[in-house]
């Protein structure tokens, strides 16, 4: 238990040192102390209640996820009867009313069409339910409404993929350790520390970045489209920024466009002519082959660029387009154009996200919160150092040497791995120092007894550390697990308390019994002590 090879010693201090001097970025920087630019700088991010920041409740509606789940089966009935060896003619298409209905117009023909769309409708999860109810009224009369358990389970499957979109914009403006959670079935909770303005993160997160590339109805009549009517099989879209004079909308067809679900990338350009800020998107190889086909079959005719409903430009097709990029261009900033990029590049928002709260933490009640919490923990910690220092003498020196060294390796390795501290996290820090007082406590009582029973220097330090050694870690064993199941099932300030609860009990591990058996063990061989004041 006290043989410490050179190797063993070297390993020991080399970890302690990285971790120490990981911790000095922070720990200057709380004190104002401007640290060398040249040198790495890891840094503890603070959280929202230490750093300040925005928060902000964004909100789904479940009607749009359903009326979606009907526009996208309206496009796959229309696919599947046509792609049959006989296409099946349906007519009179509705899909408002919260249900698609059509009119099958070979009353013959009614199994075969139940039999095609059949495989389009699916098991609602484990409710037992399928996620679409099929009827046949009137006697040629389809009629398909999503259920309640298909909505339901629709609506948790756009809300998880608006959290994934939401992290990637986010991570995407440099902004470090969001949090980003789920409110109940339809809501999605915003934290930004250290975002003191929340309006471009609004302007950002709350785009849907649904692209689409639709051709332009040139049998739309202009009087027509000023009144709002489209002819069978299109629909009137407005300008996102229609010029003076100009139309203020266009009619597109409906189907047969391109959605921009297909872009492999999208990065800020400007146009060689006029120095105007575009967005150069990219798709990928099935993309690249609807986008050629669809610029070769309509060369000489506009088709409409349309982002979020509202149509960007409306170009005409000079030529087929082969390559599988293109470029978006509108009046755009540099700072829209790159929103929009990082928008796109982070995939469309299944659904819409309204902004239903928004408020900005001020930074200086975390200031107050770090002052009292650094109050806490000194006083805590001079406490502790004057009461094992009197009880334990140099042992106790030790042992408060390894608390200093606990503290400096918990920011250390929080830094290292990017964790975001937050005021649970300092709950958590003074936890951890009583926690590390205890395991010296329990080492050096132990050595006392078995002093007492007659035992030699050496044999009852060693004696000593190796029983308390297995009550120290049995208890940490325990404090491991409730950490782990708190960090695994908890999130926000349960979960920032868990994680610096699981580091500390590690280097406190590490520091009072690792450490300070080693100094023990150095101090022994050089003094070769007859007796130990315990």
């Amino acid at each position: 238990m006290l043989e410490f090879s050179r190797w063993k010693v070297i390993w020991l201090w080399a970890v302690t040192l990285v971790c120490v001097a990981a911790a000095l970025p922070s720990l200057t920087a709380t004190f104002g102390i401007r640290w060398p630019a040249a040198l790495p700088a890891p840094h503890v991010n603070l959280g929202l209640d230490l750093a300040g920041g925005s928060h902000i409740l964004l909100e789904a509606d479940p009607a749009q996820v359903g009326q979606q789940r009907i526009e996208g089966m309206d496009e796959s009935v229309r696919a599947k009867l046509k792609a049959g060896a006989t296409p099946i003619r349906i007519s009179d298409i509705s899909n408002r009313g919260g249900a698609l209905t059509f009119l099958v117009e070979d009353v013959s023909k009614i199994d075969a069409v139940r039999e095609a769309i059949l495989p389009l409708t699916n098991g609602a999860g484990l409710t037992g339910q399928r996620d679409w109810k099929i009827e046949v009224i009137d006697g040629n009369r389809f009629v398909l409404t999503p259920t309640a358990e298909g909505i339901a389970l629709a609506v948790s499957q756009a809300m998880e993929t608006a959290v994934e979109v939401v992290r990637k914009r986010i991570d995407a403006l440099g902004t470090r350790e969001p949090t980003i959670i789920r409110s109940g079935t339809n809501r999605i909770v915003v934290q930004v520390p250290g975002l003191q303005d929340p309006q471009a993160l609004k302007n950002l997160i709350g785009k849907t970045a649904k692209l689409e590339f639709k051709l332009v109805d040139g049998t739309a009549l202009p009087s027509d489209i000023a009144r709002g009517i489209a002819p069978p099989g299109s629909e009137i879209v407005p300008f996102a920024d229609a010029k003076e004079g100009g139309a203020p909308s266009i009619a597109v067809k409906r189907l047969g466009g391109i959605r921009g679900d297909q872009l492999t990338n999208a990065q800020l350009s400007n146009n060689q002519q006029t120095n105007e800020p575009t967005v150069a998107i990219t798709f990928n190889s099935e993309g690249g082959a609807k986008f050629a086909k669809l610029t070769t079959q309509n060369v000489n005719k506009p088709f409409a660029i349309i982002l979020d409903g509202k149509v960007l430009s409306a170009p005409n097709i000079n030529e087929p387009i082969l390559g599988g990029s293109a470029v978006i261009s509108g009046n755009f900033t540099t700072e829209s154009a790159n929103n929009l990029a990082i928008s796109l590049r982070s995939g469309a928002l299944p659904v819409d996200l309204k902004v239903v709260e928004e408020r900005t933490v001020g930074p200086d009640l975390g200031a107050d919160s770090i002052r009292k919490g650094m109050i806490a923990m000194g006083v805590g910690t001079l406490a502790l150092m004057t009461f094992i220092l009197l009880s334990y003498g140099r042992f106790g020196a030790y042992a408060c040497i390894a608390l200093v060294i606990n503290v400096l390796m918990i920011l250390g390795i929080m830094a290292i791995i990017n964790t975001t501290l937050t005021l649970p996290g300092i709950a958590g820090f003074v936890l951890t120092i009583g926690a590390a007082v205890d395991a010296n406590v329990l080492i050096n009582e132990r050595i006392r007894e078995e002093r007492q029973r007659g035992r030699r220097v050496v044999q009852a330090i060693e004696v000593g550390y190796k029983e308390a050694s297995r009550a120290i870690f049995d208890a940490n064993i325990t404090n491991v697990i409730a950490a782990l199941s708190m960090a695994t099932f908890g999130t926000g300030p349960v979960r920032g308390f868990a994680i610096v609860l699981l580091i500390g009990i590690a280097t406190s591990v590490f520091t009072a019994v690792t450490l300070t058996r080693m100094w023990v063990a150095q101090w022994l061989r050089r003094a070769r002590p007859t007796d130990i004041a315990l």
